[in-house]
């Protein structure tokens, strides 16, 4: 059973930063990709980062490079997503996922999520 538990979501100002965690448990945390999504009132969820289970690779949707960082402890069993410059339409709630899927980095898909965290942006 694999359970992932996000935190360090809040309300913060525009151009702040903000790092959320994910702290996964039960199956082993190594070996798996692991990513985030988010998903603002009125839209589709949407995939935001992905790491790969050794950190060589990394992957960002377009609106988030150069502004937020993927990152993870596999001694901790734990991701996190360092966000900076934060702007208003980063506003959504935040979910880490976790998948042993090859196809991640071409496909984006994930089978296991974490029950979400909230970010808003004040501007």
């Amino acid at each position: 059973q694999v359970q992932l538990v996000e935190s360090g979501g809040g309300l913060v100002q525009a151009g702040d930063s903000l790092r959320l965690s994910c702290a996964a448990s039960g199956r082993t945390f190594t070996t798996s990709a692991m990513g985030w999504f988010r998903q603002a009132p009125g839209k589709e969820r949407e995939f935001v980062a992905a790491i790969s289970w050794s950190s060589t690779r990394t992957v960002y949707t377009d609106s988030v490079k150069g502004r937020f960082t993927i990152s993870r402890d596999n001694a901790k069993n734990t991701m996190y997503l360092q966000m900076s410059s934060l702007k208003a339409e980063d506003t959504a709630v935040y979910y880490c996922a976790e998948t042993w899927r090859a196809s991640w980095f071409r496909d984006k898909a994930f089978d296991y999520w974490g029950q979400g965290t909230q970010v808003t942006v004040s501007s």
